[in-house]
C-alpha cells in the first residue's frame, strides 16, 4: 500500500491514491492530520486550477509547503478534489 514518509513518520496511507503527471494523490481521509498545517501558499495550474499547500511538521522539524491539494479543481481535474500530493523531501513509498 503507497505510503508518504517524512522524517521517518508514515504521514499518510492508503490503497486509493490517484497518480496524475507522475505524483500519487492521497484521498484526504488517508492523512495523518496531525501532521499536516495549512500553509499561504498557492499556485496555479492551467488545467488542475488552484492548490492549496499544507506545511508538514514531524517531531518539531517543519517541511513547509511540502504537501499540496486542489480544494477546488477544474472539471479535467476533479478526480484529485481534496487529495494531498508530496514533495520537498517526503518519500512516497509502495
Amino acid at each position: 500500500m503507497p505510503k508518504a514518509v517524512w522524517n521517518g513518520v508514515t504521514i499518510a496511507e492508503s490503497d486509493q491514491c490517484v497518480t496524475v503527471e507522475g505524483n500519487a494523490y492521497f484521498p484526504p481521509d488517508s492523512i495523518h492530520s496531525e501532521y499536516f498545517k495549512p500553509s499561504s501558499k498557492q499556485t496555479s495550474c492551467p488545467w488542475k486550477g488552484t492548490a492549496s499547500y499544507y506545511d508538514i511538521e514531524v517531531d518539531g522539524d517543519t517541511n513547509s509547503a511540502a504537501a499540496w491539494y486542489y480544494p477546488e479543481p477544474k472539471d479535467a481535474a476533479k478526480q484529485i478534489k481534496g487529495h494531498v500530493a508530496f514533495w520537498r523531501g517526503v518519500k512516497v513509498e509502495s
